[in-house]
């Protein structure tokens, strides 16, 4: 459980960066996200899952 809470802590925490550090930044990334159409969020978001379940299946077969 500490593991996984580390984790969470670590993804918050680089999810969190951006938008302390380019305020200005997100929100102009932010109304262009609103333009995108839905079915290439869906791609995007389906590529990252795979990308950080496969990252993971890597970590912890080491």
């Amino acid at each position: 459980m500490d593991y996984f809470l580390c984790v969470i802590g670590l993804v918050m925490f680089i999810e969190g960066l951006p938008y302390a550090a380019f305020p200005d930044k997100m929100k102009m990334m932010m109304e262009r996200l609103m333009d995108t159409p839905d079915g290439a969020l869906r791609r995007i978001g389906l590529v990252l899952m795979s990308a950080g379940l496969l990252i993971v299946w890597l970590g912890r077969r080491g």
